[in-house]
């Protein structure tokens, strides 16, 4: 039987990197004019991979609509294959339900063009996620080509010669945590091994006997791979001539100009049974460590802050409220959340989020991060709007005329203990009807009355209520001109305690009386700069860091968040500490210590570490970077020159809090540095637990033999994790995605908080000044030391809650249909995490989702009155769950539809 090479061509188009995005889109519009000619001139070209996303043709088509009925034909007639992704996303610094969005609205979108390319595509991503296999199954796809994250690629996409890789062959199996398997295909040659294929003999011979022999080394079929493409790579309008003279060249070879559908189905037909499996997350860990591109997430931080917030708003706070107000006739914002949802994609490709682009692009993020964030915080007002306008608050109406009706909502699907605070406007001066002078005057000498804040049962509740300076404000009716007034305001402060998931609950304010107005409950400090509620107790040591007791546990972890800087010569998308220097610590400091909050229900100590750090490296990096020396070969090392920096860490303890928040804050004047946090736990394991996607992924603390990097850094999402039997700390964060385990009797976490470079990096000079991240900036975080097992998982529970608020409104009807307490669902799992709460676009049925943390399989209890059925990722129909209950299987992602 004769071997078949099967030639696909492609352009891996970044949509923005070394160029900014409307140059990389005017030159996509060329490029897809001469594609879609050649298609249309050639019926031997026979199609054309568009990179597995969608957001191509979307972006053609926004310069080219006239050509929309030529795209939509060829994609119907399978000679451009679009989709199954809305973007090339970066799988680790996207978040669980952005990768999910990416698919669903990728496969939907392509659908809509007329067929959908079924191949989990992931030419470039820096690693993969360990549950793509159970994701993509899900979604109807069974197999994958991908890149990275099994054999070393380096500077400008050169594949390593070591034949020391995780399988012997490009084609394996590809499994899941939870055991879900697919067939990948790794470029192990990368995706450009059938590039500008000659048509001339002579040449072609040569050409083509270096690319059959690479391919042969690692294939494990007759069945060859040639990607006809590389980046922004040119349509190669000659490859059927190309073709042909191959075939006459070696008539033992079938040539086909192929697509990702037919090689994958004749690969499958072919297919050896002791192929390779391997398993979970693709991260490089068998390779020298140089290339893994790991330390992109922390590569300008202020994107993953941006990212990680708007993230929260959409999936835990958007969808969720907007679900919650649709259940009690809101129509949900379908469009609108589709739209927010692309516009926060667009900046999830690679060298976009990863921050690895030039300066331009990632200016350009910043202006979508604040419109995605605009569209999100839109749905939210609109949807406590319509709670509060239809909710009948008459009960405390007619327990007091004064009353002032509000409502706390926990969107999540967790439960929730915080200390929650929002801005109620309670006396409005309008000035239709009157005039600004006499509003104002009124809005001036008006004395609010001292307000207590009592629950449905008129219990008090612990918090305070603080009035505000008065202020200018407006409606904006549906029906009516806007309103303008004056208005006076004050400042709520409450304690909530294990809120239910899913649950709205109404407070209000009424006028106290003397004795009420006083302050009640005991401080939270029983000594010189330490706090304790009953699961902790933190003391801020004389040199900046805290010791924190886990009081059920007995353990202490000691001179935690202590500071460390180091030189950075390296670049976007990899550190590189000059050889020999050690690093600055803030062991020795002498920070100005101070209390900058002491109530009942919430102390912090605020101490002020000032480290003396080199304010660059010295003049030889600007030549080695002029002179494309690689950064594991430069000899720079740090001025001799320094400045003082001053690092601001904010300890807060609440009294219903199970972890120690922090706040750093500092103004970085310093040049080609990285400044982390460093946490000892002193605990005996091997292991971790990192936050990844639908997954808490299991990591080894030490590298294998053949890691030559210094630095281990890896990714996260919400939280990193190390623990024992019986003990352990929890790290949550927003948007500090890089952390790193320094083995050792310690086994100390540590967290990237700044890292600055000057250079993009990879194949040239592409200077990056703003790289530097100079000026002010704050980083958050919270400790969470645990117990044992179920401790465990509340830890993660309390790390996901961490990320998103309690929302507060203010009731504005005072008869509707809505009670003024309720749970839209209850659920239950010992060891499940929750991702969803939305409403599905084709069926109207809302959606939940959930993945187990655990290895171990878990039952999903869902407490509702509406029916329960299986769904998978996109949303579809399954088997029906009559029971409301169904086992998840360990490291599963399981939802359920409910109509």
């Amino acid at each position: 039987m004769k071997k078949q090479a099967h030639v696909i061509s492609h352009s891996h188009w970044d949509r923005e990197w070394y160029l900014p995005y409307e140059k990389h889109h005017c030159l996509e519009v060329e490029f897809m004019d001469r594609l879609l000619e050649t298609l249309e001139a050639d019926p031997d070209f026979r199609s054309f991979h568009l990179d597995g996303q969608t957001i191509m043709l979307d972006d053609y088509l926004q310069v080219r609509p006239e050509k929309r009925e030529l795209v939509e034909k060829l994609v119907r007639e399978k000679r451009l294959y679009a989709g199954p992704w809305y973007i090339l996303q970066d799988e680790w610094l996207t978040g669980s339900e952005s990768n999910l969005r990416n698919l669903e609205t990728g496969m939907r979108e392509a659908s809509r063009y007329g067929n959908v390319s079924k191949v989990g595509y992931f030419p470039d991503s820096f690693g993969n996620m360990g549950q793509a296999p159970q994701i993509l199954l899900d979604a109807g796809i069974d197999c994958a080509a991908f890149g990275r994250g099994v054999k070393p690629t380096g500077f400008n996409n050169e594949v390593g010669e070591t034949d020391n890789f995780t399988s012997q062959y490009s084609e394996m199996f590809w499994e899941s945590p939870d055991g879900s398997r697919i067939l990948g295909v790794l470029f192990a040659n990368w995706y450009n091994n059938g590039m500008e294929v000659p048509t001339e003999p002579e040449e072609a011979r040569k050409y083509w006997e270096g690319k059959l022999a690479g391919a042969l080394k690692f294939a494990s079929t007759d069945k060859l791979l040639f990607m006809n493409g590389c980046d922004h790579q040119p349509v190669q309008t000659d490859l059927s001539k190309a073709l042909k003279t191959a075939a006459g060249l070696y008539p033992d070879i079938d040539f086909i100009h192929s697509n990702f559908m037919d090689y994958f189905q004749s690969l499958k037909e072919d297919c050896r049974e002791d192929l390779a499996v391997i398993k979970g997350e693709l991260r490089s860990q068998e390779t020298d460590g140089w290339y893994t591109l790991a330390n992109t997430a922390s590569s300008r931080i202020y994107l993953k802050q941006m990212n990680a917030r708007c993230e929260a708003l959409f999936v835990r706070a958007a969808e969720p409220l907007a679900a919650m107000a649709y259940e009690w006739g809101m129509e949900y914002p379908h469009d609108l959340l589709a739209y927010g949802w692309k516009t926060l994609m667009q900046n999830h490709p690679h060298d976009s989020i990863c921050g690895c682009s030039v300066d331009a692009v990632h200016r350009e993020m910043v202006t979508r991060f604040e419109k995605a964030e605009q569209v999100a915080l839109h749905i939210i007002e609109e949807s406590l709007s319509y709670l509060a306008g239809h909710m009948d608050s008459r009960g405390f109406r007619e327990r007091d005329g004064e009353a002032v009706p509000f409502f706390v909502v926990n969107p999540t699907g967790y439960r929730k203990s915080q200390t929650a605070e929002a801005v109620l406007t309670v006396k409005k001066y309008p000035f239709q009807g009157s005039t600004v002078a006499a509003c104002l005057e009124k809005a001036q000498k008006e004395k609010l009355p001292a307000y207590r804040i009592v629950d449905r049962a008129g219990n008090t509740v612990p918090g305070r209520v603080e009035e505000l300076p008065y202020a200018f404000g407006y409606d904006l009716p549906k029906d009516r001109f806007r309103n303008a007034y004056f208005c006076r305001k004050v400042r709520v402060t409450l304690e909530v305690e294990d809120m239910d998931p899913f649950t709205l609950e109404s407070f209000c304010l009424l006028p106290a009386g003397e004795e009420e107005e006083k302050s009640s409950g005991e401080s939270l400090f029983t000594g010189d700069n330490t706090m304790e509620n009953k699961w902790l107790s933190c003391r801020v040591n004389s040199n900046g860091t805290v010791d924190i007791t886990h009081k059920e546990s007995g353990v202490t972890y000691r001179e935690a968040v202590m500071l460390e800087d180091t030189r950075d010569i390296g670049n976007e998308y990899i550190y590189f500490k000059p050889a020999g220097e050690p690093p600055i610590l803030s062991k020795e400091a002498k920070p100005v210590i101070r209390v900058v909050e002491d109530t009942p229900l919430r102390a912090a100590v605020r101490a002020e570490i000032t480290m003396e750090i080199p304010v660059s490296a010295d003049e030889r990096l600007a030549g080695e970077i002029r002179d494309l020396v690689e950064f594991k070969n430069r000899k720079a090392g740090s001025s001799r020159e320094t400045l003082s920096m001053t690092v601001a860490v904010t300890y807060i303890l609440e009294r219903v809090g199970r972890g120690l928040r922090a706040e750093v804050e500092f103004d970085n004047q310093a040049l080609d540095h990285r400044l982390r946090i460093l946490v000892k736990t002193g605990l005996d394991t091997p292991w971790h637990y990192a936050d990844s996607i639908f997954e808490v992924a299991k990591r080894s603390n030490t590298v294998s033999p053949v890691w030559e990097n210094p630095c281990n850094a890896q990714h996260q999402q919400l939280f990193v994790n190390v623990h024992e039997s019986g003990c352990g700390m929890t790290i949550a964060n927003k948007g500090l995605n890089e952390y790193e385990i320094l083995p050792g009797e310690e086994n100390t976490m540590a967290l990237t908080l700044h890292r600055g470079v000057r250079e993009m990096g990879d194949w040239g000079d592409f200077p990056a000044p703003q790289a530097q991240c100079l000026g002010r900036q704050k980083k958050e975080f919270m400790l969470i030391p645990h117990g044992g097992e179920k401790d465990l998982y509340r830890s993660y529970e309390e790390a996901y809650a961490y990320t998103s608020p309690l929302w507060i409104s203010k009731t504005e009807s005072t008869e509707g249909n809505i009670p003024d307490h309720f749970t839209s669902l209850k659920w239950s799992g010992k060891t499940l995490l929750w991702t969803a709460w939305k409403v599905q676009e084709e069926t109207g049925d809302f959606i939940f989702r959930v993945f187990n943390a655990s290895e171990e399989p878990d039952r999903l209890k869902l407490e509702t009155e509406k029916r329960v059925y299986r769904s998978n990722v996109l949303g579809e129909k399954k088997e029906a769950l009559p029971d409301k209950e169904t086992g998840v299987r360990g490291c599963g992602i399981f939802t359920a539809g409910l109509a």
